[in-house]
């Protein structure tokens, strides 16, 4: 069994996590159940994920769980640029912006990695 602490993408993922988190109230009070909610989900979601995964048994269902991590970062991209685009998030976003595309580069790469052998 893997141990996901050791993975270099759970960690950078679960420190954009407790960044989302940190800056979250910058975001409006009216936006909390909203934007802030489904950011904050789908932030924790990668992290998650990818724990998930290292506890599953085979390489592919590793693999399987790595995609929803990845499915789960592209939702933070999304959310980032609309908090951007709302100027919610300005000073921010770039940082957090190139965080989750450090993200999933390393997903996809872990990804095609596990099922290169496939």
């Amino acid at each position: 069994m893997r141990d996901f602490k050791e993975f270099k993408v759970w960690e950078k993922a679960h420190q954009l996590s407790i960044q989302v988190y940190r800056i979250s109230p910058k975001i409006p009070e009216d936006e909390r159940y909203g934007p802030v909610s489904q950011l904050r989900r789908a932030v924790t979601s990668i992290p998650t994920n990818i724990a998930e995964g290292c506890g599953r048994d085979s390489e592919r269902e590793f693999a399987r769980f790595l995609s929803i991590a990845a499915g789960s970062a592209s939702e933070v991209e999304c959310q980032l640029l609309l908090a951007h685009d709302l100027n919610y998030i300005q000073d921010d976003y770039d940082q957090l912006y190139t965080s989750v595309s450090e993200i999933k580069k390393m997903l996809n790469s872990l990804i095609k990695k596990l099922t290169a052998d496939s």
